[in-house]
Formats: C-alpha cells, structure tokens, sequence
C-alpha cells in the first residue's frame, strides 16, 4: 500500500524530536551539568525537571509514535494525535506570556502550536484515516 507523503514527514518530524531529546538525554548522564534541562522545554513542557531519564523516555516514546506511523499503525497515528493536541493546550500559557512583547518567544510558541495544529488536522483527514484502517 502506498504510504503518503504526509505521513512520512510527521513519522520524519516525532523522529527528529525523539533523536533531540535523546541526545540531551544521553549528554545529561554523561556529563552532568553540561546542558541545561530547559533545552528541552517545549518538547516536555515541565516533565524536563524529571531529569535526564523523562528526556530518554520521551525519545523512546516518540520513536515509536514514529515507527508506528511508517508502519501505517492506527495506535501510532491516534497517539500521535493526542500528543500534537497536549502539545497545543501545554503552548497556550506559554504564548500568552509572550503576547506582552512582540519578540522570539511568541514567534516560536505560535510555532509550535501551528506545527501542532497541522499534525492533528493532517492526522485526522478522512482519507488518511483510510490508508490506516485499510492496513488491517
């Protein structure tokens, strides 16, 4: 079955956040200290005060959202729906901090809730629905 583009480019953008999050991670218990825990901040959204194993797990978890996409997995593409949507209502204070000053911080918090909006809405497009359910 032909897997769509879209699919892949989400697959592509929970692989790239999983591989951030790890090597952070993995600087975190190698070199204590070295990195600052808020670098991974809007991935985490407060559990980056965990440590470095909530940064490793995060990585693991979003792997296998990844995986399970490429794999055309029904599991993967509603997780990775409820994760783009958490990820949009943990942005909103964040974005309503920097709504006072028109800078960086806004920039990049609507950012990440439009990226957000788009993996959701994507996701849960009729016709992509069907390629995962014609999987079975």
């Amino acid at each position: 079955m032909q897997q769509p583009a879209g699919v892949t480019a989400v697959a592509i953008l929970f692989f790239v956040a999983a591989g951030y999050l790890f090597l952070l991670g993995m600087v975190m218990l190698v070199h204590a200290g070295a990195v600052s825990m808020r670098l991974g901040a809007p991935l985490l959204h407060g559990l980056e005060v965990a440590g470095p194993y909530m940064f490793l797990l995060a990585a693991v978890g979003g792997a296998a959202i990844g995986w399970g996409l490429l794999r055309l997995n029904n599991w993967a593409r509603r997780v990775g729906v409820i994760v783009a949507m958490l990820g949009i209502v943990m942005l909103i204070p964040s974005v309503s901090a920097a709504a006072t000053g028109f800078g960086g911080a806004l920039f990049w918090s609507e950012l990440g809730i439009a990226v957000r909006a788009a993996v959701t809405w994507y996701l849960w497009q009729g016709w992509v629905v069907e390629k995962f359910v014609k999987r079975r």
